[in-house]
């Protein structure tokens, strides 16, 4: 897997584009900037958006090729990410260190999502948001359809509602839908996709 995102990030082009996520781009502005953290944030388009809100960003990947080109992004916009390369399963931050989480396209294997959703769930503060759009179950038939939308072919390591429920209860619901949407992100989420859009705020 690493190997796959090492090669993909080595290309001269952004992958998915240089512009944030536009779910992303609509929701970070509406809360006060602070210390969020970034998990699965490739090239740093996102991170880079939200340092330049003012956010302190810590970004995190476990592509080398990734952190390269997110620190060249990072300076073309005269900003600064703090930008961790490795696993997520070694990812160690004090409890309650963040004031949000953006959660852009982070898929992760399906024996290991919720996990993953508990560690990062306790490292955000009370009252701290957290931002995720990822593509749902029924996007299968859309990558079926047209692979260039990009997307896990494997069913568990794709999103739906009542997952987002379980994993993340102690939130308040600010949305939680699924929807369809058109894609134009770099050069591999282009096309009509379904996907998951969750912004919740942690209630304790």
């Amino acid at each position: 897997m690493q190997q796959k995102w090492d090669e993909r990030y080595k290309e001269s082009a952004f992958a998915f584009g240089k512009e944030p996520n536009l779910f992303f781009k609509e929701w970070l502005p509406q809360f006060k900037p602070g210390a969020i953290l970034m998990p699965a944030d490739g090239e740093g388009r996102n991170g880079v958006f939200a340092a330049r809100l003012g956010w302190d960003v810590t970004s995190f990947d476990f592509s080398i090729e990734g952190q390269s080109k997110a620190l060249q992004l990072a300076a073309e916009n005269q900003v600064t990410l703090n930008y961790i390369v490795g696993d997520l399963d070694d990812l160690s931050f004090e409890k309650e260190a963040f004031d949000a989480i953006g959660l852009i396209y982070a898929h992760f294997a399906a024996e290991k999502k919720s996990v993953f959703h508990r560690k990062l769930n306790d490292y955000v503060k009370p009252g701290g948001i957290i931002i995720l759009e990822a593509f749902s179950k029924k996007h299968l038939y859309f990558n079926g359809l047209d692979p260039k939308v990009g997307g896990p072919k494997e069913l568990d390591m794709l999103y739906s509602t009542e997952e987002i429920r379980t994993d993340f209860p102690n939130y308040e619901m600010l949305m939680l839908a699924e929807e369809e949407i058109q894609l134009n992100e770099g050069k591999y989420h282009i096309g009509k996709g379904a996907v998951i859009r969750f912004v919740g705020r942690k209630i304790s």
